[in-house]
């Protein structure tokens, strides 16, 4: 484990002591039963408070006859981080240092070359489930089952609360034979794709350099031939990675396979400053495959099976609610694959700010929101070290194939059927 790792591990634990006994007793978990269809599951509970942050600035003077003071650095380059009023309360709360000097005087004049770090208090981070089960694990990768709800990369409130910590607290034990002769093991293994934090399912991890750098470019290959296949042909053409989802949306389709090559990309949304993803003509090419399992006419709902080729940012839930069948309870995308939110966010009087100085939450949907159902299910790929073509997705050979268990609102009746039989039900 790197210095880094331990590092924050020794801070995680002093500051919740709690979880110094919950670590132990998620070790001992998973030398137990585990869960269905996992190896094992792990995790650590989250603290009350995270750690907070800091942010750092080295101020640059574009003019020398002209003087910038510290509010009219911050209230200029950060103005999306909080208003003016705020970074003054930011600013005689003491959370601004200049060259390691604390300064609460809001007209202080810079100097050419200050260092400037804003310390952000750390706060309670909103509720996230913190257990990961492991479905598949070897020397290269690890394949995870995020639950709905757990962020995987830290952004906006979610700073400490993701899978990536998770991963950094774990201890990776690796054979000593296998230490010595992999030079380019990492500390701990690192999400190679994303996620929605309300999307639960299969995630990647390397646990290698290697692994990263080809687990990585499989996924970039998707990408790539989406761009080429705009026409809609050759869709199952030989690639290295190939994940299905599956979802639930409304209405009921009439087609019983679609494949949508609608382009995503940024549109302007209040209350996210560097934009939402969503349909967009001028964006970059995506492609999805919607296959029908079951149609569910009574609540007017559909059962599909979507298999992507590109990865863009809430693909599956642009794509589908473009189509015209947006997912059950998805508070963001509606008909068209656009926000459901097209008011003009109010921007309120200069002393509206919370607590902390900054914006408050907005009032309409966010891309981090929950309530939709859409589970990453299974994917094959060509295992990182071995790097063969796949000839046909079906015919494993050098393949992995890695499933997670699907949430019973996503089973179709048959697999319903089945596993009550399984259990005795």
């Amino acid at each position: 484990m790197s210095a880094d790792s331990l590092t924050y591990k020794r801070i995680f634990l002093n500051t919740f002591p709690g979880a110094m006994a919950a670590a132990a007793a998620e070790t001992q978990m998973g030398d137990g039963a585990p869960p269905p269809g996992a190896l094992y599951s792990f995790g650590t509970p989250w603290p009350e408070l995270n750690q907070g942050l800091t942010y750092t600035d080295t101020f640059r003077c574009a003019d020398a006859d002209a003087a910038t003071t510290l509010i009219e650095f911050y209230s200029t380059n950060h103005k999306s981080s909080a208003p003016l009023p705020g970074w003054i309360k930011r600013i005689r709360n003491g959370q601004i240092t200049v060259d390691g000097e604390v300064v609460t005087d809001p007209d202080m004049t810079l100097v050419d070359g200050s260092k400037l770090v804003y310390h952000r208090f750390p706060w309670q981070e909103p509720f996230a489930p913190y257990l990961l089960e492991v479905l598949y694990e070897d020397d290269d990768m690890v394949a995870l089952n995020k639950p709905s709800g757990l962020q995987v990369l830290p952004k906006g409130l979610f700073q400490q609360r993701t899978v990536l910590a998770q991963l950094q607290l774990k201890d990776w034990k690796m054979a000593s034979s296998c230490r010595f002769k992999r030079k380019d093991v990492q500390s701990h293994p690192v999400p190679v794709h994303r996620l929605g934090r309300g999307t639960s399912g299969l995630l990647l991890c390397a646990k290698t350099k290697v692994a990263k750098v080809r687990l990585a470019s499989y996924f970039a290959e998707g990408a790539i031939n989406a761009a080429k296949k705009r026409d809609k042909s050759e869709f199952s053409e030989e690639r290295k990675i190939s994940k299905f989802y599956r979802a639930l949306v409304t209405g009921i389709l009439d087609d019983d396979e679609v494949v949508v090559t609608q382009p995503i990309g940024l549109v302007h949304y209040p209350g996210v400053a560097e934009g939402l993803y969503a349909a967009c003509s001028s964006g970059k090419p995506a492609m999805s495959k919607v296959c029908v399992l079951e149609r569910l006419a009574h609540q007017n709902h559909t059962l599909v099976q979507v298999e992507i080729h590109s990865g863009r940012p809430h693909q599956i839930r642009i794509h589908l609610a473009y189509i015209g069948h947006p997912l059950v309870d998805d508070p963001l995308y509606g008909i068209g694959g656009h926000p459901n939110f097209v008011e003009p966010e109010s921007t309120g009087t200069d002393s509206s700010f919370a607590s902390d100085g900054g914006y408050e939450r907005p009032l309409q949907p966010v891309p981090g929101d929950c309530g939709y159902h859409l589970h990453a299910h299974w994917l094959v790929l060509c295992h990182p070290t071995t790097n063969k073509v796949i000839k046909h997705i079906y015919n494993l050979g050098q393949m992995v194939k890695i499933t997670a268990p699907l949430p019973q609102i996503l089973q179709t009746r048959e697999e319903r059927r089945a596993a009550a039989e399984q259990t005795g039900g």
